[in-house]
């Protein structure tokens, strides 16, 4: 008896409890007009209302599936919950109250507060809080419009992604990718892939590996990432840009380009402060100045280049391990600077230059440009050149002050002031040695042809004296401080195993590239419909061949 009255209350319970929540789960009738009965459905015809769960419907007509627990919804469709801030309007729905899925067609309108969502074909997962949209959509709120072929907004995690030709358009920029996540709350757009954007300045940034985008804060972080304005371009494996500090940062293969100077920088990791002009490279760094004829290439640990309208200077400095090449100009030194004002570049601490056949050192060096082209430098303190002659004689001068002047690249003159020394090796039709002149004088000029000494002359009353060659000795064939350095002269190879560059390609890939409009193929259709309008098909239909049946032989028979 016990046993039957547990089993009893026990289906009570279930049952009960099991109708209560098939009673929760049932799509209801709350108002219509006009109810008709139909073949397996009931018609609701005008000011239809509808519930199921915290789900409010309206709309001007349906076909209420009773048995099936789902409906069709005609005309100003308007799904509302009454407990999340989401209503979805369109002109023709499908409601399945069993999945709780909502099947929207035909201008679509989706709204969750500040956003809304237009598309054509949008499915609604009510227990997922999920909606999918395909065949086009776009995404507004107060800040943005996104649109793309395919989409899904995750409403719980106020997140959308967007697939497939991603166009993000705001007051300031617009932004074009193929997969795009966008959180709808703080307004942040994370990409993959190929992702390229324009300013309303017409600036560009193009990231090949994606990218993420505060829209509010207006901070872009590009990977493998460009950002080219007027008069600059800046590049980076990871490259951060704050638009309203105008501030770059970027880390691995960093570099930046100055257009009005003709300038660029390559190095490990960057900054750059585009209004000061201001910018910092660390870690293998390179520069390439572009001249019409030629370009100086120079690599150092560090650089630093300010190029300011404002500031008093402009200039490009380079610490530690500096080497140079320009033309045939070759020179080291353990520190640089470029003075963009006034064309010249200082080398200080133990500069060495080569030029053809020469070798200058000094305490402190100085060259001149003019018009792109090197023009003189000028060696102060312990100067000292080193000529070798077509015997590869050491032809040696030394002084305080040193003067050389160059022409096309080459040196012509060389001019010693202050203490000027000079060891010269006389040679008869510049193949035999007939011995050595050495020679003190306040000042010594020197004239230069193909990079040997055609030339010498000396202020009034100079001391010297001849050493045959027979007497020609390595004490007595060398100046004090005499060293020749030709293995520290800097090559080319040399400058490219310091950082390869990986050219721009200007052909790269580029969303804005392609054309906004589709051309759409026309159905089979259509082009039957276009073929009988010009009279290629007959209007009337042929005529259907009838098979008439056969005997075993073969033989039709009759019908």
């Amino acid at each position: 008896m016990h046993r039957f009255l547990l089993f009893f209350w026990f289906f009570l319970i279930f049952f009960t409890g099991a109708a209560s929540l098939a009673q929760q789960n049932t799509l209801e009738i709350k108002k219509a007009d006009l109810l008709r009965g139909a073949d397996g459905f009931e018609r609701l015809l005008g000011n239809v209302e509808m519930k199921h769960q915290t789900s409010l419907i309206y709309c001007d007509s349906a076909h209420f599936f009773r048995s099936e627990n789902k409906a069709r919804l005609f005309g100003n469709v308007r799904i509302k919950d009454t407990e999340d801030p989401v209503v979805t309007t369109s002109r023709y729905a499908e409601y399945d109250g069993n999945t709780k899925i909502a099947k929207l067609r035909d201008k679509v309108v989706f709204t969750n507060q500040e956003t809304t969502l237009y598309t054509e074909f949008l499915d609604f997962n009510r227990v997922s809080n999920v909606a999918n949209y395909f065949n086009d959509g776009k995404v507004v709120d107060s800040t943005n419009v996104l649109t793309s072929q395919k989409g899904r907004y995750e409403i719980s995690l106020e997140r959308i992604t967007f697939l497939d030709d991603v166009i993000l358009v705001n007051p300031d920029y617009t932004m074009k990718t193929n997969y795009l996540v966008y959180l709808t709350i703080p307004k942040t757009a994370e990409t993959i892939g190929l992702t390229n954007l324009v300013s309303s300045e017409g600036n560009t940034l193009d990231a090949v590996k994606g990218s993420f985008y505060d829209t509010q804060r207006k901070q872009f972080r590009f990977y493998d990432g460009i950002v080219e304005t007027e008069t600059s371009r800046v590049k980076a494996q990871e490259l951060f840009y704050d638009e309203e500090r105008m501030y770059y940062e970027g880390k691995e293969d960093v570099r930046v380009l100055n257009k009005e100077r003709e300038v660029e920088i390559f190095g490990d990791v960057g900054e750059y402060y585009e209004e000061r002009k201001y910018s910092t490279v660390y870690g293998k760094a390179l520069v390439r100045k572009y001249f019409e004829k030629d370009t100086l290439y120079m690599v150092a640990d560090s650089l630093i280049s300010i190029d300011n309208e404002l500031d008093s200077l402009n200039y490009l400095s380079a610490f530690r391990n500096v080497r140079l090449i320009k033309s045939e100009v070759y020179g080291v030194s353990d520190s640089l600077s470029y003075n963009f004002s006034d064309s010249t570049i200082q080398l200080f601490t133990d500069p060495v230059l080569w030029n053809e056949k020469s070798q200058i050192n000094s305490d402190s060096m100085t060259f001149y440009l003019k018009n792109e082209v090197l023009d003189r430098v000028v060696m102060k303190d312990n100067a000292f050149a080193i000529a070798r002659d077509t015997l590869l004689n050491f032809n040696q001068m030394k002084g305080r002050l040193m003067t050389g002047y160059f022409a096309e690249g080459t040196i012509k003159t060389l001019q010693i002031d202050g203490n000027a020394e000079s060891l010269y090796y006389l040679l008869e039709a510049d193949t035999i040695n007939q011995g050595l002149n050495v020679t003190l004088s306040a000042s010594i000029r020197m004239d230069f042809e193909e990079g040997a000494i055609r030339k010498m002359m000396y202020n009034i009353r100079p001391d010297g004296r001849f050493i045959p060659v027979q007497n020609v000795t390595e004490e007595n064939s060398r100046l004090d401080d005499f060293e020749w350095r030709i293995d520290e002269k800097p090559s080319m190879d040399e400058i490219f195993a310091w950082r390869r560059v990986e050219e721009i390609d200007p052909d790269a890939e580029n969303l804005f590239d392609i054309p906004e409009a589709k051309i759409r193929m026309p159905t089979e259709g259509e082009i039957q419909n276009s073929l009988r309008q010009k009279g290629f098909i007959p209007d009337q239909k042929p005529t259907p061949l009838r098979l008439l049946p056969v005997d075993e032989k073969g033989n039709e028979e009759p019908a």
